[in-house]
């Protein structure tokens, strides 16, 4: 009887350790640009699930060398089944982050890393009457964004200066409740 009530229970258990699909734009994370330009990432996001809800609520990012950051993200809300592509456009305010670049570094510096993304599962629209589920797994895509103030990237001295930074700086981490349904 025991073996009986573990095996529905399996087959009942929701999504709470399932995953869903985050990409950059672009595809391979690289982005660049000189001293003083804005420069900045899309996103794609799918929600595999044929019954689930996606409500994505953090974005975690390490810190930048000689770049400010500008969270663009606006931590979407998918329906089962759904997928949400938003290219990067600094007129517009949309994507998931820009990087205005310091004009005060004379060589070239690169940033490399992941971008975390965290999400829940909802058993229904959040916005009615739906319930949570539980965590999705976080999910990671990597990164490297190029000032290529002086040329040819040189990244070795970059990473150094970004492992101080990042130990005294600490992640950048943003979380937020649901702003929107796609």
């Amino acid at each position: 009887m025991k073996c009986i009530v573990f095996f529905l229970a399996i087959l009942a258990s929701p999504l709470s350790a399932a995953s869903f699909d985050f990409n950059l734009l672009p595809s391979d994370g690289a982005i660049s640009g000189t001293a003083g330009s804005t420069i900045g990432w899309g996103y794609s996001i799918t929600n595999p699930s044929s019954a689930e809800w996606l409500v994505l609520s953090g974005l975690n990012v390490a810190p930048f060398l000689a770049a400010t950051p500008n969270i663009l993200f606006d931590f979407p809300t998918l329906k089962p089944g759904s997928t949400i592509t938003e290219s990067y456009d600094s007129l517009a305010g949309k994507g998931l982050l820009e990087l205005l670049l310091s004009n005060s570094i004379g060589s070239t510096v690169v940033n490399s890393g992941e971008f975390e993304l965290t999400a829940e599962w909802w058993s229904g629209d959040p916005f009615a009457g739906g319930s949570f589920v539980a965590d999705a797994d976080a999910v990671r895509a990597s990164y490297q964004a190029t000032d290529t103030a002086s040329g040819t990237p040189e990244p070795g001295g970059a990473v150094l200066a970004l492992s101080g930074v990042g130990v005294l700086a600490g992640g950048l981490f943003v979380r937020s409740r649901v702003r929107k349904t796609v």
